[in-house]
């Protein structure tokens, strides 16, 4: 399993918004088909930037209020928070040079 982190509405403050390092959150649920294809990029890109990267999972359905709050409208959706300010997003499953291509802008 990878070095991500599963977070909640309950810590995606302390976990998220107020990291030392930019954070990957990907907004997933179980039932959605693009999210299961893109989750072992997702694990493969925490292993990678360990360290350099915080990279987090939400399951949207579990916690319905920040991806509320953020417009997340669709799923998969990665955002990538620097400084506790959403900086990228991406929608919907993407090869990972194309999250990698972000990540490295950041980090």
């Amino acid at each position: 399993m990878g070095k991500y982190i599963d977070i909640t509405d309950e810590n995606f403050d302390s976990e998220v918004l107020k990291s030392d390092i930019p954070v990957l959150v990907d907004f997933w649920a179980s039932w959605c088909a693009p999210c299961r294809m893109i989750a072992p990029i997702i694990e493969q890109i925490a292993e990678e930037y360990d360290g350099k990267l915080k990279v987090a999972k939400m399951d949207v359905d579990a916690s319905p209020e920040t991806p509320a709050k953020l417009a997340i409208t669709g799923i998969p959706t990665i955002v990538i928070f620097k400084n506790g300010e959403a900086v990228e997003k991406i929608v919907g499953a993407v090869p990972k040079n194309k999250i990698k291509e972000l990540v490295d802008s950041l980090v």
